[in-house]
Parts: structure tokens; sequence; C-alpha cells
């Protein structure tokens, strides 16, 4: 399975390894493995993490927490407390090293490090107030994303997959209608 990046955010990216949330969920990252491969694909992570199940454990949580408060702050909800310890315990450790050379920015760290830098990017993105973040206009799509288009105008969570299958969809139903 591919990741998809469409968030604008690597935490919301993260959130969004649960596709269909309400109907039928699943999960991208059902392995060590799986989240291996995700952080190696995220830009702006390390990519070389060992992911052991006590971290891989870790993550999970982290990713249900940054979901549950991008979808409090979609909801105009107050944030959920216990997600807010999970984010700002992930966010205390150390993030990546970051080391400039003549190939150019190269990070290195471990699962901790990599789950530090998500928890804090989370963390700037809810606390900021301009930051519109939105939930996919699909039906079935959970995705939380960030919209930074012109106007706030953006319907879904990214054009390959949502947005084509919604104009498809309505395609359809156009040329059923007229035939």
């Amino acid at each position: 399975m591919e990741f998809a990046f469409v968030s604008g955010d690597p935490a919301l990216d993260l959130a969004g390894t649960v596709l269909s949330r309400r109907d039928a969920p699943v999960d991208l990252l059902s392995a060590p493995a799986d989240l291996e491969r995700w952080v190696a694909a995220c830009p702006g992570l390390p990519d070389r993490v060992r992911v052991d199940r006590a971290g891989f454990e870790l993550a999970r949580s982290l990713r249900e927490a940054c979901y549950r408060l991008a979808l409090d702050r979609v909801h105009g909800r107050p944030f959920d407390a216990a997600s807010l310890a999970i984010v700002n315990r992930a966010a205390a450790a150390p993030p990546p090293v970051v080391q400039l050379g003549d190939t150019g920015l190269r990070l290195s760290g471990n699962l901790r490090a990599v789950l530090s830098q998500i928890a804090r990017g989370g963390i700037t993105v809810l606390a900021d107030p301009a930051a519109c973040l939105k939930e996919c206009g699909r039906a079935g799509c959970t995705r939380l994303y960030l919209d930074r288009s012109r106007g706030a105008r953006r319907t879904w969570c990214g054009m390959a997959e949502c947005g084509n299958r919604v104009k498809a969809a309505a395609y359809r139903a156009r040329r059923r209608t007229s035939a």
C-alpha cells in the first residue's frame, strides 16, 4: 500500500494512515516494518529508523492522539486532555539531529526523535489560530488536512484519490441523468 502525504503536516499524515475511520477502518500501519516504510517515505523525517514493538505502539498512540486533537480543532471542541498529554510527552523528547553537508541537509535520529518532530509539528499546527484544518469532503474519507488554498476553498484531502473519485462520480451521475 502506498502512503499519501497530502495533509500538509506529518502529524496529520500520520493520522491519515487509518483510512475510512467511521465506516470500515483500514490501518496502513499494521506492523513495525510498515511504520519504518512510512517514516522513510515522509518528507522532512530521517529515512533510516528502526522500529521495535514498544516504539510501534508509542507511534500508534501518538497517531490516535493527533487525530483526536485535530478533529477537536475542526469541530471547535476543547482538546481531549489524554491526547494532549500524549502529544506533549512525545514533543518533549529531543528532535532529530540536523546536519548540513556537501550533499545537502541530512536528518538523523531514532524513532523517539522522529515522534518528537511529528508531535512538535502537530502542536504548531493545532496552536495556530490562522491554520485552516478541514476533513475531506468525500464520503467515507476521514483524512484531516491543512487547507492552504487561496480562499480556503479546498474540498478534498487530495486530488489524486478523493478529488478524482468525487469528480468521476459526479460525471457519471450527469451522464445517467442526461441519458
